[in-house]
């Protein structure tokens, strides 16, 4: 598997689960949400298989603006998870690259971190992170939108 720790054990970025066996792997180490964002495949039925709660969130790695909906949505399903103290969330595409790390950096600042400061932790942990301009700056009108509510 192709992942690698953002908080401590809590939660993880990285590339796709293909297979049962990998998702089991993932299950043995402990993880119990899944949040996917590559719109390639869907591995939620090989969550359930190993009882795991998985999110689909089907998005394109086109590098444009994503809306404030997608980001409402991984970070709330992310959130509702780590309220509780045994949870472990892996959130994936299928490289691990733009959309897991995007994802993960919203994540970050739901959880109380500035913006810059989540994407750089990302990029610090997970060396093939990259935000491209449009996803970074659809986060920072995420974050903003959120800070005016």
């Amino acid at each position: 598997m192709d992942f690698d720790f953002i908080l401590d054990r809590r939660l993880a970025v990285g590339g796709g689960i293909w297979t049962r066996e990998a998702m089991a792997t993932l299950a043995r180490l402990g993880f119990t949400h899944v949040l996917n964002l590559q719109a390639e495949f869907d591995d939620s039925a090989l969550a359930v298989e190993c009882g795991i709660t998985a999110l689909w969130v089907p998005t394109e790695d086109d590098c444009t603006h994503k809306p404030a909906e997608f980001f409402e949505r991984v970070a709330g399903f992310a959130l509702a998870a780590l309220a509780s103290v045994e949870a472990q969330v892996y959130v994936h595409c299928a490289a691990g690259v733009h959309r897991g790390p995007l994802a993960t950096a919203a994540i970050l600042h739901a959880l109380g971190f500035d913006v810059e400061a989540a994407m750089a932790l990302i990029t610090t942990r997970r060396l093939a992170a990259e935000f491209p301009p449009a996803y970074a700056a659809s986060l920072h009108a995420w974050a903003q939108a959120r800070a005016r509510n």
